[in-house]
């Protein structure tokens, strides 16, 4: 495996930088809108109503524990250098692996994006689209600009090609049986099937796989621990933790598997 010792050390202490902006970039996510929340907006409940046992909600329908809000995750203690020692270590393994390439214009993107949505769907079970969708339009720039700097248009086509096979297989799982992911993780796929598929089809390959791996055996282990429930493991943590297994040995892969 080839290593680029300078480029870990100023990717990695660039992303060091940036890691720390994620509690910033929760905090800015918007709460989702649920019906509840649609009712209680609504609510026309009168004095009247109050003494009309009626309208009292039983114990047991009770509704589930409310999602923890983001402005909470924000505020978690410790956070903040939590979140920068892991973009920094994951910026470390990325600069040195690709090197100096113009590929790093939307892998430092995503890294601080990567770990803010790995610690809210740790949290909540979800990835929000208001994070997500933005990232599409930055990673798309970055990378037409990648291209242009390069001259090479034959990454820039199978970016597009990683989008739809990883975008494709996601959504095929989520339509068929969508208790595995939610619909997030299908938005999540396609993102990094573009950021994977740029970089090379033996990425592309390493990253699907090694998101099911860690997911599946991965989130078992995990629910056996107690570490997460069974019925609600997330699997966005996986797939980013796939993403950056598929730029460290998708070169290899392709170098021994791949024609």
């Amino acid at each position: 495996m080839t290593w680029s010792l300078d480029t870990a050390a100023v990717v990695g202490a660039v992303c060091l930088a940036s890691g720390f902006l994620v509690p910033t970039i929760v905090r800015r996510v918007p709460e989702p809108v649920t019906p509840e929340a649609e009712v209680d907006e609504a609510d026309t409940t009168t004095p009247e109503d109050l003494t009309d046992l009626s309208t009292i909600t039983p114990p047991d329908t009770v509704a589930d524990e409310p999602k923890e809000l983001y402005a909470d995750i924000a505020a978690l203690p410790g956070l903040a250098w939590k979140s920068a020692l892991a973009a920094g270590v994951v910026g470390a393994l990325l600069g040195g692996k690709v090197g100096w390439h113009w590929e790093l214009l939307y892998l430092v993107y995503l890294v601080p994006v990567g770990v803010a949505l790995a610690v809210v769907d740790w949290r909540t079970r979800l990835l929000p689209t208001r994070l997500i969708a933005p990232s599409y339009g930055v990673v798309l720039v970055l990378v037409v600009a990648a291209t242009l700097l390069t001259g090479d248009y034959d990454d820039l086509v199978r970016a597009g090609w990683g989008w739809f096979a990883y975008g494709v297989l996601f959504f095929a799982t989520w339509w068929i049986y969508p208790p595995a992911m939610g619909y997030g993780d299908v938005r999540l796929s396609g993102l990094l099937g573009i950021a994977l598929g740029y970089l090379g089809w033996g990425e592309l390959v390493v990253g699907i796989f090694g998101a099911f791996v860690v997911g599946g055996p991965g989130g078992l282990i995990l629910s056996m621990l107690k570490v997460v429930d069974r019925k609600a493991n997330p699997f966005g943590p996986a797939m980013l933790i796939g993403a950056v297994l598929g730029v460290l040995f998708g070169p290899w892969y392709a170098g021994h598997y791949v024609v």
